[in-house]
């Protein structure tokens, strides 16, 4: 009797580390066929949902009476300089971001008539924003005949080398700091003649920053210095980590800089505006 226990026992483990090895194979042979697997295979070291959940900071509660200075000033962000390259990560530039979320009907398109957000855009218009058409000749390869098409042309991102951006500067007596909010975004497009001569920029539209702010901060940026930590478009806004220059301050004649400066002169000026604003602050105490 305790030899057939013993001897059903050894079945019993036999059994049981047949099963194991040829679970062991199944699961080696999935590893070796990825086909056999439905799901997509994860393009990184783990999964990083954080800034698809990512929430935003309010802004802090402010009175009219606790603003005892404020000045407005437009700058240029470059796409040119080293900083603001990730405004044209081949991936998803910045411009793409804006144009799809205004197509479906996410955020809100303004004018360029001004820049005080005063005439909404239409889906219609939003979405023909940067679109071309040109007629071209073609002929039917039958009968020869020719035939007049109209081909309409998207907007290439490779065009917007620029952005503007409109903000207001200000010093809030309650936390006796100075602040600055975002106001506006607008793209530039350059615009050429038919030999390829350089005519102007054209502003495309101008988005209000507030609206933007919750869809900004779940949109991934590229991170120059470290891939493991992802940064969002409102990271790169609120941190002030890009580079621009001023062009505009707001003056009783509404003038830009380029009005009454030429040359190095505009730099010059627009150097002396930021620093005028950043030492308002630095100027309130006494040491």
């Amino acid at each position: 009797m305790r030899q057939t226990v013993k001897s059903f026992n050894l079945i019993i483990l036999f059994l049981f580390a047949s099963f194991i090895a040829i679970a062991q194979d199944d699961a080696a042979a999935d590893a070796e066929n990825p086909a056999l697997s439905t799901e997509s295979p994860l393009d990184d070291v783990v999964e990083k949902p954080l800034i698809d959940q990512k929430r935003i900071l309010a802004y802090d509660h402010l009175r009219e009476g606790d603003i005892f200075w404020q000045k407005r000033v437009w700058r240029v962000i470059d796409l040119t300089e080293k900083m603001n390259k990730s405004f044209a990560y081949p991936k998803e530039p910045f411009i793409n971001i804006l144009m799809d979320n205004a197509k479906d009907g996410t955020i809100r398109l303004f004018s360029t008539l001004d820049d005080e957000f005063t005439e909404v855009l239409s889906s219609d218009d939003a979405s023909a924003i940067g679109a071309s058409t040109d007629t071209i000749i073609t002929f039917d390869p039958d009968t020869y005949e020719e035939k007049i098409q109209v081909v309409t042309n998207e907007l290439n991102v490779e065009d917007i080398k620029r952005f503007r951006i409109k903000e207001d500067w200000f010093f809030d007596s309650e936390s006796s700091t100075l602040q600055v909010r975002i106001l506006g975004i607008a793209p530039l497009r350059e615009v050429y003649d038919d030999n390829d001569n350089f005519l102007y920029e054209q502003p495309l539209f101008w988005a209000y920053y507030p609206e933007l702010r919750e869809i900004l901060a779940r949109k991934k940026t590229f991170n120059p210095f470290n891939d493991a930590v992802r940064m969002s478009w409102e990271d790169i806004f609120e941190m002030r980590f890009f580079s621009s220059y001023i062009y505009k301050e707001s003056n009783v004649y509404d003038r830009r800089l380029k009005d009454y400066k030429a040359g190095l002169d505009i730099l010059v000026e627009a150097d002396k505006i930021k620093n005028k604003i950043l030492n308002f602050e630095h100027d309130l105490w006494s040491y």
